[in-house]
């Protein structure tokens, strides 16, 4: 299969005062990337939520978590039509959007023609069921693309390996994870989770994040993370199977060169066989006493 040239946004939370606003941020992080041969771009979770402020002021987060939903069907549409004008695939912000009835965290994920399909967030976390009241969304999926099949975990979803592991064995070498975290703690979650997936699995997994302080938002207020790109720990990896990184906390690109071919060799002729020995039924767990 085809190299594919990854870019992963270290994304700055700024304050934005309207749409247009966020259309032009979205182009000029676009066009960076693409000047510099990317041929996919990953945007963090909730980042177009930098967007609240912009059309209220109550200062909570669920008002602002509202303003987006009013919203979110031209929030979508700015970065679809940014995608297909670049000729870029891209996953975009994920955006809180109703369907049926209930709210979901929605990842659009748009092909450089400008077709959109949605990837949902599976797993709430505390602050979005207990504080945001968001749905639980649909199963994981792959999606098809001209460098093969390619998942989606959205932030949480990425600490439970049932869910990569479903889209694994549905054909998927590389796996997307972009993030929304306030702590450093949450954010070695996502980091150490994404490099276990990618071991368990001998998969690639790259995750990428909000960044910075925005004292004017409720939901994004703190913002801490870098991004990175995750492979197993085997023959024709990195010792440590770190494939790129960025900087703590810096607002940035990230690049990445991966080649879907590196995971069916490794799968096939690795010192271990992580993707086919995965047991195929939980194992049982006995009581023993003394």
């Amino acid at each position: 299969m085809t190299r594919l040239r990854l870019a992963l946004a270290q994304y700055p939370i700024e304050r934005l005062r309207s749409l247009d606003d966020f259309e032009v941020k979205i182009d000029d992080i676009i066009r960076s990337a693409k000047e510099d041969g990317a041929e996919m771009l990953v945007l963090p979770e909730y980042a177009a939520m930098e967007l609240a402020a912009a059309f209220t002021d109550a200062g909570d987060a669920v008002s602002e978590r509202d303003a987006i939903v009013a919203r979110a069907d031209s929030i979508v549409e700015i970065m679809r039509q940014a995608a297909q004008r670049h000729r870029i695939w891209l996953l975009g912000s994920s955006v809180p959007m109703l369907r049926d009835g209930a709210v979901r965290n929605r990842a659009p994920f748009i092909s450089a023609d400008g077709v959109v399909q949605f990837q949902e967030k599976r797993v709430m976390t505390r602050f979005e069921n207990e504080a945001w009241h968001v749905a639980a969304g649909d199963e994981p999926q792959v999606f098809e693309t001209p460098w093969g099949r390619i998942g989606i975990a959205i932030c949480y979803d990425v600490e439970f390996p049932m869910l990569a592991r479903a889209q694994v064995e549905a054909g998927a070498w590389l796996i997307l994870s972009p993030s929304c975290t306030d702590t450093l703690w949450g954010f070695n979650r996502v980091h150490l989770s994404a490099r276990a997936r990618a071991i368990e699995n001998q998969c690639f997994v790259a995750i990428t994040p909000t960044v910075g302080e925005a004292p004017w938002s409720a939901t994004l207020d703190v913002n801490r993370g870098y991004a990175g790109v995750f492979g197993p720990c085997d023959r024709g990896f990195p010792d440590d199977g770190v494939i790129a990184k960025g900087q703590l906390d810096e607002p940035g690109l990230v690049f990445a060169e991966l080649d879907p071919d590196l995971i069916e060799a490794v799968r096939e002729n690795g010192g271990v066989r992580n993707h086919r020995d995965w047991p195929a039924h939980p194992a049982e767990c006995r009581v023993v006493g003394f």
